[in-house]
């Protein structure tokens, strides 16, 4: 399933929370051999983990995480505008209607299907939360998973070659997209909006789409 957490939520599931942070670290540090950190816990963390982000993740049928993804928006400090602007050509992105997606994870048990579910539950957000698009930067590797999924970026800009080459791209989401992207995760539409709704509840919602 889909759980809706915000950062100073995930200690009440701390399986959870700790096996998120890391397949993060097995993700990103062992696999990929980014220049992140890792702690003694072995958890992959960043300055804007700090931030209180909303994350997506899906939980598997064990409680631990499959994969994530964290949101922040873009009106406040995002990855892109503070170390990937050049790729921009210097200008920031700031718009209550754009959000920052970044630590797009997957962890090595993660279901077939799991990258899909994170992206229909991406649309969530972006229909309830009014957010046209979501921003983020992404490596050569991933083109060919956002295109399997169905839900590719338009590519605002990228820098290096081959499987060096790393873009910043900005994500949108149609109904033509829901339904392509919710056949791809096996997920209903109508199950989608009820973990969505089962995070925020109606109120709280309502409250949310106003602001």
């Amino acid at each position: 399933m889909i759980r809706y957490l915000y950062a100073k939520e995930l200690e009440a599931l701390p399986e959870l929370k700790n096996s998120m942070f890391r397949d993060r670290a097995d993700q990103f540090k062992t696999r990929l051999g980014w220049d992140v950190t890792v702690d003694d816990a072995g958890f992959e963390r960043d300055e804007y983990d700090d931030l209180n982000p909303l994350y997506v993740i899906y939980q598997q049928a064990d409680g631990l995480h499959g994969g994530s993804m964290r949101m922040l928006p873009s009106t406040g400090r995002t990855i892109v505008n503070e170390h990937f602007s050049d790729i921009l050509g210097g200008g920031d992105v700031r718009s209550p209607e754009i959000w920052e997606c970044t630590r797009f994870c997957l962890s090595r048990s993660a279901q077939p299907r799991t990258a899909a579910a994170l992206m229909l539950a991406g649309g969530e957000i972006m229909e309830n939360f009014d957010v046209r698009h979501f921003m983020g930067v992404f490596d050569a590797r991933m083109v060919r998973v956002y295109r399997m999924i169905g839900a590719s970026p338009e590519v605002l800009g990228s820098t290096g070659d081959g499987r060096a080459k790393i873009s910043v791209g900005l994500w949108s989401f149609t109904d033509e997209a829901r339904v392509r992207v919710a056949q791809k995760a096996g997920i209903s539409p109508a199950l989608s909006r009820l973990w969505f709704e089962r995070a925020f509840g109606s109120e709280q919602l309502a409250l949310a789409q106003r602001a």
